[in-house]
């Protein structure tokens, strides 16, 4: 029986330090992003270069006129739109070559995603090549400058850029609106502006990243990934062309109003994230540990932090759990470790939020949190007996 006990007692414990890990990272993260800001050079992207704006579209023809007016009153001289096409049953493209801008038709109803999209774009500029590639998503607006900054910063370091990507709440947003628009803030700005001020590297967003054209055209885009932008992170990271983040540069989208869009867009993020963490974590373990590569290891924590609303949902189990053999069994080292964590967790979170979260939602609105995370439960049972593999479009 003795040994059952301590068995247990060993299992617990050492879950509780599995759940402690991203929880330490994450406070790191957001730590540095409290930290004064670094400026780059500005003496160092003196010129802009010649880029294309690749804009994967998929039955857009309610918001794509609406999108390419915005982002080519903000175009430079030395910039131009390539709307891609993709399996669409509208007028999308012929709004799109109405509007004067470059158009490419993909019909390929077997093979659908925006990777596919993007590999169709990328490879359609091959007879006229840019020195960068910008992806911007059709739902998208781009802040004034942002492309230019882009480009002369991906094409001056030869590296991917990253701009910052700001999901606003849909009109009449409920308190789980608000709940998820921090949580996104955290995750698309937070995390990266730390990583960026401890010098690591950031992960790729989707929309708002720029890759020179040299480097773009030979990366494996055409899969058919929920997270496509993670997986393209993972790669470039362990092909030593890391991305980095520009917080000065900005893209603007909104959360979906219909619940059933909502649902989508979320469940797309979070089971395509943990596909993620399942494939990459190990391997990429191991090539920090080969290469001894700080940097890698940091961006494979960054990575492999699961959902926010999974992260807490793991503290809270695991909380519950260890308080609940303490009540058995009198042993205290792992509910010590679990209350360790989840209060640095709340901590971590409560410092995000008042730096930068406050104008998002109250005090009394951060409340909702913990059922916001306890809703998102069915979401994650869906990964492991029902997940969702395939790409669908998000209802706007």
């Amino acid at each position: 029986m003795a040994v059952i006990v301590d068995a247990i007692d060993l299992a617990l414990l050492a879950l509780g330090v599995l759940t402690a890990i991203p929880v330490a990272f994450l406070a790191l993260q957001i730590g540095a992003a409290l930290l004064p800001a670094r400026r780059f050079a500005s003496e160092s992207f003196a010129t802009c270069p010649r880029f294309t704006v690749v804009m994967p579209a998929h039955d857009e023809e309610a918001v794509i006129s609406r999108t390419i007016a915005s982002l080519m009153s903000r175009m430079p001289p030395t910039g131009r739109l390539l709307v891609v096409a993709d399996n669409c049953t509208d007028d999308t493209a012929q709004i799109a070559a109405s509007a004067g801008v470059g158009v490419t038709i993909r019909r390929d109803p077997a093979r659908t995603g925006k990777g596919y999209a993007l590999d169709h774009g990328i490879r359609s500029l091959t007879s006229d090549p840019p020195q960068v590639v910008i992806v911007i998503d059709a739902d998208c607006e781009v802040a004034p400058g942002t492309l230019e900054l882009l480009a002369k910063r991906c094409a001056a370091t030869g590296r991917p850029m990253q701009a910052r990507y700001v999901m606003l709440a849909p009109p009449s947003p409920s308190p789980a609106d608000k709940v998820s628009r921090l949580a996104w803030t955290v995750k698309t700005f937070v995390r990266p502006l730390g990583s960026t001020r401890l010098g690591w590297p950031c992960q790729l967003m989707g929309t708002g990243m720029a890759l020179p054209y040299d480097l773009a055209r030979k990366l494996d885009l055409a899969t058919g990934h929920l997270t496509e932008d993670q997986k393209i992170s993972a790669e470039l990271v362990l092909g030593h062309r890391s991305p980095q983040f520009c917080p000065d540069a900005l893209v603007v989208s909104q959360f979906p109003e219909a619940e059933a869009g909502k649902r989508q867009q979320r469940t797309r993020w979070e089971h395509g994230h943990l596909a993620i963490i399942g494939e990459f974590l190990l391997p990429m373990i191991r090539e920090a540990i080969a290469r001894r590569s700080l940097r890698l290891l940091a961006f494979t924590l960054d990575l492999c932090i699961p959902p926010l609303a999974l992260l807490a949902i793991s503290l809270m189990l695991m909380e519950g759990a260890s308080l609940a053999w303490f009540g058995a069994t009198r042993s205290a080292g792992p509910l010590a470790v679990s209350s360790i964590a989840l209060a640095g967790f709340v901590a971590t979170i409560g410092a995000a939020w008042w730096r930068f979260g406050r104008e998002i939602m109250s005090w009394r609105e951060l409340a909702a949190g913990p059922g916001y995370c306890l809703s998102k439960i069915p979401s994650f049972i869906r990964f492991f007996v029902h997940r969702q593999v395939g790409w669908v479009r998000t209802e706007r």
